[in-house]
């Protein structure tokens, strides 16, 4: 029997990967308060139940009784092979997220005659700090979309593929609309010739195939991504290895249109076909 507990930041998305663990054939129940882990495993146990992968949904809407998770996964481990699924965001992507359905943090408090919710992710961080420790896989879903989100959990749970805990987000952008605040690695591309220039070339993207082969087509370019490749294969192992679990390498040209979207693609690509985990964002392709 397959026994999962999902849990994790409010905002994350448990409620989405409980949906896409339901999909692939998981008997899955939502908000379980810790104290009936239990029973319910139990319950699931029996003969005739029918309930061969079950996942719960256990989050900070349990109060207090979120106490009791740790002690009960460990009881409960004794039995069966029980793994932990912790989803995490930044704090600003989670804040985003509840503005725009309009809820409040479980945990908000009161600062300054008002209810925040940066208060409420600084709690819930402090308490779910030790589950986080004790947890088999840790899905950052800042930077991914749902569908990124699916192939996650069926890579691990219906493929059974090894887990890579550490997403690395591939982002173009445009230096003069300013440098993404969650970068972790910056890379200036404006040394390149800008298609821009190039009347034929101004209103496309390092999307289109003619701005790509431009780009590319400089020997410079090619340089460029053979020993950023290179840097890459180096740091992203020791990446993992220290714990990290999302990493932002950020790509700008002048507008973000054309030079960084290349690259940027370029490079995705790269990293996919050398088995990394990678989402990819053109946060100026647009503007």
């Amino acid at each position: 029997m397959q026994f999962v507990i999902v849990t994790g930041m409010s905002g994350a998305g448990k409620t989405t990967a409980l949906k896409f663990l339901e999909d692939i054939g998981f008997f899955c129940v939502d908000n379980l308060p810790p104290s009936l882990i239990s029973k319910f495993a139990e319950i699931s146990m029996r003969a005739g139940s029918g309930m061969e992968k079950v996942a719960l949904g256990i989050d900070i809407r349990g109060g207090n009784l979120l106490d009791d998770l740790l002690p009960k996964i460990k009881e409960l481990s004794d039995e069966i092979k029980t793994q932990i699924v912790f989803l995490e965001a930044t704090d600003e992507r989670i804040i985003k997220r509840y503005k725009e359905t309009r809820r409040n943090h479980p945990l908000a408090v009161k600062e300054g005659g008002g209810q925040t919710i940066e208060s409420g992710i600084r709690r819930e961080r402090q308490l779910l700090s030790e589950i986080r420790q004790k947890a088999d896989f840790i899905i950052d879903t800042t930077h991914l979309l749902a569908r990124q989100l699916k192939e996650k959990i069926n890579d691990v749970f219906l493929d059974e593929k090894k887990f890579d805990s550490l997403i690395v987000t591939v982002m173009s952008f445009g230096y003069k609309y300013g440098v993404p605040n969650d970068s972790d690695l910056v890379f200036d591309v404006r040394f390149l010739p800008n298609p821009f220039y190039l009347q034929e070339m101004r209103e496309l993207t390092g999307n289109d195939a003619c701005v790509r082969d431009y780009v590319l087509g400089f020997p410079a370019a090619s340089e460029f991504l053979e020993k950023l490749s290179d840097m890459f294969e180096f740091l992203l192992p020791h990446y993992r290895i220290e714990g990290k679990n999302r990493l932002v390498l950020s790509i700008g040209c002048t507008g973000g249109k054309h030079r960084s979207v290349t690259l940027a693609n370029e490079i995705c690509k790269r990293l996919k076909k050398n088995g990394h985990s990678v989402s990819l964002s053109h946060r100026n392709v647009n503007d």
